[in-house]
């Protein structure tokens, strides 16, 4: 058994991932995939999201085709933006208050809900270090959402976050202030930048 010639070519396309919905939208059933993870010519890496086998599984990447919802906030975000070397154990994301987590995602990452108004601000395309492109915020929605949820996140990281944002070099303190007047964190961006800048 071989791999159909169209679903091969999408899978290529895509970094050697193919997701249920791809395969649908090809005109093929779920029952292929099944057949082709049986035969060894798929593996499954997710709910719904195959690669090819012996390839590196890019699980942030794989993590956000399980939703449209989600972006990739907090330290996950933080580490995208190249303000972190440290890898985070568990992804952090958010979505908006009016949406659920998809099931096969509880448990394997930590959720922020936020105002669906909010949830689009700061949105921006980062690859991840397999090379693929996924939703985060910027680095300033980034700051905002760790002065915002300090009480939910390691004070260190906090710190960490806002000390090694005043030191970059791509900073944007307009969109910065822009951002903490539209979160209510102004007073405390401002206290924290005195100290810094």
């Amino acid at each position: 058994m071989k791999i159909n010639q169209r679903i091969y070519e999408e899978i290529k396309k895509n970094n050697n991932i193919i997701t249920t919905s791809q395969v649908l939208s090809l005109g093929y059933s779920k029952q292929l995939l099944t057949n082709y993870v049986k035969e060894g010519l798929l593996e499954r890496c997710r709910q719904g999201v195959y690669t090819l086998p012996d390839t590196v599984h890019d699980d942030t990447y794989t993590m956000m085709l399980r939703s449209e919802k989600i972006v990739f906030s907090h330290d996950t975000a933080l580490f995208l933006n190249g303000l972190s070397e440290r890898t985070p154990f568990i992804h952090t994301i958010t979505i908006p208050s009016n949406t659920a987590l998809p099931n096969s995602l509880k448990g394997e990452c930590i959720c922020f809900y936020v105002k669906p108004d909010l949830h689009d601000v700061g949105i921006t395309d980062k690859n991840t270090t397999l090379g693929n492109r996924v939703r985060c915020y910027n680095a300033e929605r980034t700051i905002c959402d760790f002065i915002r949820c300090r009480n939910r996140c390691d004070e260190e990281m906090v710190i960490s976050a806002i000390k090694n944002y005043a030191s970059y070099d791509k900073k944007d303190l307009n969109r910065l202030y822009a951002y903490a007047r539209q979160f209510k964190v102004a007073e405390d961006i401002k206290k924290y930048m005195e100290v810094l800048l």
